[in-house]
């Protein structure tokens, strides 16, 4: 008995020591990740910093000071701008590793080899989309440039010198979580980043959509119901605007008699709103200063850590406050002493399908230009956890990638790719967007923001901008010069005539300085009226947001930092004070019951602001939701055939100018549906879909508990994320919050003889869920205020905001 227990001991002994050092699928050995001297518990990390540190780094020229205020934002101040960069990359290592690794490899297509097969998928879909072949003429491009070869090289030895610098108890715990080990940093991963944001900003299509629907319903209806320009606009360029100052060049000529034939079936999505960002710029002659206010705001996907890591540079011929991109030197959205500047997506069309005429299923050849030309191929090997490499061959033509060559291929991948088609994006171009970067963190007037301007090609980008004396926007990109719609449908790979056929020149660019109205704005709207000789896209934002800031700024005599900061904030729904008079004149309240009477009294006494506390806000957000759905669902939400449904412009214009359209009608049913009847029958689903979610009328409907935003973490781990909160806005509101999409930083740079920024993102500097800085500013941000941002002018200045400094040497 006494040998039996003393067995079943050990075995259990032994059992447990093999389950703490052996990994089950992506969980780490339990013993390396649970212990004291390495695991986990080594990333807490106090409030309390240290006031003082020297550090001796390989590869540093000279001495570098780093002071920190008390976000732990650091104030980097370098006798070299090769120590600058260095030290920029060596402090976003110190506190963004992970995120540096991990977004490398989803653009890269290289998650498989530390999460394993479950994410093959992915890996492929970057892969296919010719993510790395785009990197890599990007890195080459701008290797090529000295100044920003010498960069790329400072910061790339920055972030080694921190890794090399780790052992194993020191690694971020997203990497114990995963149980594998930071690599070197590469010049190539500053090419990644930037693709990554090509395929955010300008990585869909819908003209597979728009090429099913046009085969569907034929072209009077596809260009009624999808407009190339919409019903309500309050354009980027202001309307009025004379392009007589440029030739334009000869428009090409559209191919002829084709039409791409249905493919693949898939879910119909409507667009997410929100996706976006805000900015303008104030003149002088309409602030409280006398000088030029900026404001930017991008709407972005937010997760803690944020996309943004503050950061202050300061060496000879540069001192500049802002937000980079992990990954990337130089500040992104910022201002130095003499300039600002901001970004919004312009959402052009850069991303087009063709489709191919294969000699056969081998794909060796394709129909050209009245002949057969050779394809070319390129392997894709990707390494994946636990199992053997894949190899993937990818098939492309002049054009660019057949992403996906079978259905197989598609099964898990992504709804708008259609199958045996190729692509060509404007992500496979060579390009130097960080000098683009670097000339504006350098600027001191306009002229230098236009020459900067000419280097940045993608993603297309409205960059607002302002000095003491001007402020300017410029809907800037590398633009393929198209004829109008080219790229709405899927276009002909055997007709030359439906290739790019150059770009559009730079200096023909849309752009304003200095308008009479004494403010420029964006908010991803059309970038020009129609008499814009160029084509860039047809379909752009819902026109609310832009409406609502060209509003009040109009209306602004004597603005502030605190107006724009209001303005950022502002939830005010312009889409209701369009339709929501239209929508209660079909309900009669005598029909109504108890729930829907009183849904219906709040959203009658509703004030149209989308605030946190209104009940308002949730019966018109619902309703809304529930009657665009009943107009199209029928007609468009096909599950054998990918589709779109029309904008909410269109439907406005529906409900607003055609009460008696056909469209109203539901043909799943036997009945004749008027408006009426459609809107009718979206109210009482709103009232049921919110008592469903929120129990019986009552405060619990607040528009804040009925959406429950929540910021997840990069990680995906629910412990590391914000948890749930209330805020206002939703996607059309000019504070966009909507589906886990936000303001990811906001900015108010006020001008003049000295300076001033304000700004804050929701979360904080620091990577570790384990840190103070992890969440610090949150709180402000979800609250709609600023801080005030510390913009030092030297090493040696004293400010009570400086918790630590740093000095680092070389040796």
């Amino acid at each position: 008995m006494k040998f039996t227990k003393a067995f079943i001991s050990i075995f259990f002994t032994l059992l447990l020591i093999w389950a703490l050092q052996t990994k089950f699928g992506v969980v780490p050995p339990l013993g390396k990740f649970l212990s004291p001297a390495d695991g986990f518990w080594q990333n807490a990390e106090s409030k309390n910093i240290l006031p003082t540190l020297d550090l001796k780094l390989k590869g540093l020229q000279g001495k570098v000071t780093i002071k920190f205020d008390e976000n732990h934002i650091p104030h980097i101040f370098a006798n070299n701008k090769h120590d600058l960069y260095f030290a920029q990359g060596y402090m976003t290592a110190t506190d963004r590793l992970w995120q540096l690794d991990i977004q490398t490899r989803q653009a890269a297509g290289r998650l498989a080899e530390v999460i394993g097969p479950k994410v093959l998928d992915i890996d492929r879909y970057h892969r296919r989309m010719g993510m790395v072949y785009g990197a890599e003429k990007t890195i080459k491009a701008m290797m090529a440039d000295p100044v920003i070869r010498d960069m790329i090289l400072a910061y790339t030895d920055g972030i080694n010198s921190y890794i090399h610098q780790l052992s194993p108890r020191d690694y971020p715990i997203e990497f114990k979580l995963l149980n594998y080990a930071p690599e070197d940093w590469k010049p190539i991963n500053c090419a990644f980043l930037l693709k990554l944001m090509s395929e955010t900003l300008a990585g869909g299509s819908n003209e597979f959509a728009m090429t099913n629907i046009l085969r569907k319903f034929g072209p009077a209806t596809t260009n009624d119901l999808f407009p190339d320009y919409p019903m309500h606009e309050d354009p980027i360029i202001p309307i009025g605007t004379k392009w007589d100052y440029f030739k334009p060049l000869p428009i090409p000529k559209p191919s002829t008699h084709f039409l791409a034939s249905m493919t693949d079936s898939a879910n119909t999505k409507p667009r997410v709103e929100g996706i976006g960002s805000n900015n303008w710029a104030v003149a002088g002659s309409k602030t409280a200063s006398g000088y030029p206010i900026l404001a930017n705001d991008p709407h972005l996907n937010l997760t803690l850590p944020s996309i943004w890591y503050q950061i202050q540079l300061s060496a000879p011929g540069i001192n500049v406050y802002g937000v980079s991109l992990p990954g990337a030197p130089c500040v992104i959205l910022g201002f130095n002493n003499n300039i600002s500047w901001g970004i919004t997506n312009v959402d052009a069309d850069v991303l087009d399908w063709y489709q191919e005429k294969f000699k056969d299923a081998k794909m060796d050849e394709y129909w050209y230009n009245n002949q057969w030309n050779k394809t070319t191929r390129r392997v894709e090997k990707i390494d994946v956890l636990g199992e053997k490499a894949v190899y993937d061959t990818v098939v492309y033509t002049h054009h660019g990638p057949v992403v996906y060559q079978t259905d197989a291929q598609k099964s898990d991948g992504a709804d708008f790719v259609p199958v045996g088609h190729s692509l060509r994006w404007i992500a496979h171009e060579p390009s130097n967007e960080l000098m683009a970067m670097y000339l504006l963190n350098t600027g001191k007037n306009y002229d230098d923001y236009r020459k900067a301007l000419t280097f940045f090609s993608a993603p297309a980008s409205n960059f607002v901008f302002a000095s003491k004396d001007d402020i300017a926007i410029t809907p800037n990109g590398k633009y393929p010069l198209k004829y109008k719609d080219q790229g709405k449908f899927i276009l002909d790979g055997t007709d030359p005539a439906d290739d790019w056929h150059g770009w559009i020149p730079f200096e023909q660019d849309p752009t304003v300085k200095n308008p009479p109205r004494g403010f420029v704005s964006s908010a991803n709207q059309s970038s020009t009226d129609p008499t814009y000789p160029y084509y860039i896209d047809w379909s752009f934002a819902s026109y609310e947001r832009g409406k609502r800031i060209n509003d009040r700024l109009s209306v602004m005599t004597k603005a502030t930092v605190d107006s724009m900061r209001i303005l950022q904030t502002d939830v005010y729904s312009i889409r209701a004070q369009d339709i929501l008079p239209t929508m209660l004149k079909y309900i009669d309240p005598a029909k109504l019951d108890a729930a829907q009477l009183f849904a219906y009294h709040e959203v009658i006494k509703w004030d149209k602001n989308v605030s946190a506390n209104s009940i308002g806000a949730t019966v018109f957000g619902d309703w809304w939701s529930q009657l665009y759905n009943a107009i199209w669902a029928d007609d468009f939400a096909d599950k054998n055939l990918q589709s779109n449904f029309p904008s909410m412009d269109r439907t406005e214009r529906l409900l607003l100018k055609e009460p008696d359209s056909k469209w109203f009608d539901d043909i799943r049913t036997p009945a004749k549906e008027t408006a009426s009847d459609i809107v009718n029958k979206a109210f009482a689903a709103a009232v049921k879909e919110i008592t469903s979610r929120c129990g019986k009328p009552g405060a619990n409907w607040q528009w804040g508990k009925y959406k429950k935003m929540e910021i997840a973490s990069l990680s995906r781990q629910p412990a590391f994320g914000s948890g749930n909160f209330e805020s206002g806005g939703t996607g059309s509101t000019v504070n966009a919050l909507n589906d886990n999409h936000g303001p990811s930083w906001r900015m108010v740079v006020q001008m003049g003889p000295k300076v001033k920024g304000y700004g804050i993102f929701p979360g904080g500097e620091s990577g570790n869920p384990g840190s103070f800085f992890y969440n610090d500013m949150f709180k402000t941000w979800n609250e709609g205020q600023l801080k005030e941002l510390l913009f030092m002018q030297s090493a040696s200045e004293q400010s009570p905001r400086i918790k630590s400094t740093y000095t680092l040497t070389g040796k």
